[in-house]
């Protein structure tokens, strides 16, 4: 989990410099000429080695992902048992690897905007299979249409083309498959326009990220703390010091997190804050009020008392997607109850920022997060509908939070220098 070989490169040749041009001159003239340097250095304009970095990347940014592997699903399906899962992986992509498009500067505001191209490049040596490997998975169709279409009378209709198609709760798909798309068969069957392809991450390739606007620092380097920091590598103003809350914006679930000091430590020689992620960002609305609009739904979460899991269904079109971190980690006890095969742990499951403190440079940045898909929750009289009607002996779930793919661990080793903090189409 070390950076690669060019890691803090950047970070330290810039201070390294600056401390041998400076080192024999007054300690209070020296550090007021570091403070210059580091500032003009850290705006966001052409001739900057933040601009030059924050362009384009000289880095491999990696996204490493684990998929947890049904062992049981007609078990489940039929006598409603234990979900038994079994984590697979790394499997690893490079991402983040295009230029950033539609750069355009305002000087009177002092903002920069401009779009993220999406793309994803799979990286064998790093990986543990193919992106043939096969997963037995959530149906991720089947278990939407409950929570897209709520109607009794739809859902009956609906449930003709779940049977016609020889669809299940269940289903085995590649990597490929299961990340970047697939035509659903069930989805492909009903006659009027809806989209049949279904991935996890789809669409993403030959897409793009924003637009985003982010405060330059041109006029001052410290307003680039209002804005949230862009999550595959990121910047904050210079001068971090340990009492300071880090904001950071995550496109992918749509929404903003934040990091609080840790711990110091050394890496590669360079002294960095350890920045993490409490576990009060997963917490519920009675213990976060600022999560308060991620529970949306009464009745699963026992009134919103529940925590450790947030709903981005509104992020997803409507679809029951939430959001943990890996294996439930900081979760109710209830919602890690139905499976077996987790275990959490803070070293392999927590997400943290390594920043050096002169520069706000971020030189390693660990995300780590699960997605999740709720399977649909009816009432008695509907589920012995679906029972007769569709998969047999079905008796969904109270709870199942079902584990689709752990998202998380999310490692980029990469030195990440120069991503300016950004919040999603809007400056603070």
């Amino acid at each position: 989990m070390g950076c690669d070989r060019n890691c803090g490169l950047i970070a330290g040749a810039v201070i390294g410099a600056l401390m041998a041009v400076f080192g024999g001159i007054l300690m209070p003239v020296g550090d007021m000429l570091i403070e210059k340097t580091v500032k003009k250095e850290a705006v966001l304009e052409e001739g900057t080695i933040a601009f030059k970095s924050w362009v384009k990347t000289g880095h491999r940014s990696l996204q490493t992902g684990w998929i947890f592997d049904v062992q049981d699903p007609e078990e489940v399906a039929v006598n409603s048992s234990k979900i038994k899962v079994k984590q697979r992986g790394p499997y690893t992509y490079r991402v983040r690897y295009l230029a950033k498009e539609n750069i355009t500067q305002d000087s009177e505001t002092h903002t920069v905007s401009f779009l993220q191209p999406n793309g994803a490049i799979f990286e064998p040596s790093l990986s543990v299979g193919t992106e043939n490997d096969t997963f037995t998975v959530l149906n991720l169709a089947v278990a939407a249409v409950p929570h897209l279409y709520p109607s009794a009378f739809v859902q009956i209709i609906v449930n003709i083309f779940i049977k016609k198609s020889n669809s299940s709760m269940f289903q085995k798909r590649t990597l490929k498959e299961l990340l970047w798309g697939y035509k659903d068969p069930f989805l492909s069957l009903i006659p009027y326009p809806v989209p049949t392809t279904v991935g996890v991450f789809y669409p993403y390739h030959n897409t793009a990220d924003g637009v985003y606007k982010v405060f330059n620092g041109k006029d001052d380097i410290i307003s680039r703390q209002s804005v949230y920091v862009y999550v595959y590598g990121a910047s904050f103003p210079p001068f971090i010091e340990k009492t300071r809350v880090l904001q950071f914006f995550s496109s992918d679930i749509c929404r903003s997190f934040y990091a609080v000091f840790g711990a110091e430590i050394n890496l590669k020689g360079i002294p960095v804050y350890r920045f993490i992620l409490p576990s009060l960002a997963f917490a519920s609305p009675l213990q976060n009020p600022d999560n308060h609009c991620f529970c949306t739904e009464k009745i699963i979460s026992k009134t919103c008392t529940l925590y450790g899991v947030l709903d981005i269904g509104k992020c997803k079109g409507g679809k029951p997607v939430y959001i943990s971190l890996p294996h439930f980690l900081h979760a109710s006890p209830e919602i890690a109850e139905p499976v077996e095969g987790l275990s959490p742990n803070e070293e392999e499951h927590s997400t943290y920022l390594d920043v050096e403190p002169i520069t706000g440079f971020t030189l390693q940045f660990a995300k780590r997060l699960q997605i999740n898909i709720l399977t649909g929750t009816i009432g008695d009289e509907k589920a012995e509908m679906f029972r007769n009607q569709v998969t047999g002996k079905i008796e969904l779930l109270g709870l199942v939070e079902m584990i689709l793919i752990s998202v998380g661990a999310v490692m980029f080793t990469a030195f990440m220098i120069s991503y300016c903090a950004c919040r999603l189409k809007s400056v603070k």
